[in-house]
């Protein structure tokens, strides 16, 4: 791996730690290319090509999949769950569930309490696969 490389790797993952630490902020391009230090539109190339998806898409997916955490583990509202992780309209926060998930978050949520075990397999366990590959026909 060339040095120049790696430099740019590094300043990836300096904006998608930054994601992953603010994810219930609101997060735009700019501030994300400032982080890494580079112009917005090649933060948006570099980081699909560094990680296989848009910062968006990662941004959403983020925000989910703490969303299914709360819903399963906690007694807050759904609207109350679409605000704390970063959504700012529950309509949109309904769609990119389901499209994630592949159910929405009412159904989610009966699914019932995670069951105990260590931290790692939960999350294991309940990570969607990957953005826009829910498998169709549940919830």
């Amino acid at each position: 791996m060339s040095r120049a490389v790696e430099e740019s790797n590094r300043r990836m993952l300096r904006a998608r730690d930054a994601m992953d630490r603010a994810y219930a902020q609101p997060l735009d391009i700019p501030t994300l290319a400032r982080i890494a230090h580079v112009s917005d539109a090649h933060f948006i190339r570099t980081f699909r090509a560094t990680f296989g998806e848009t910062p968006h898409r990662y941004l959403q997916r983020r925000r989910v999949e703490r969303a299914m955490f709360l819903l399963r583990q906690t007694d807050r509202s759904v609207t109350q769950i679409c605000f704390d992780v970063g959504f700012a309209s529950l309509g949109t926060f309904s769609r990119t569930f389901r499209a994630i998930v592949g159910e929405s978050p009412t159904a989610h949520r009966r699914r019932g309490r995670i069951p105990p075990g260590p931290t790692c397999f939960a999350m294991s366990w309940t990570r969607p696969s990957s953005f826009g590959e829910a498998p169709r026909g549940r919830g």
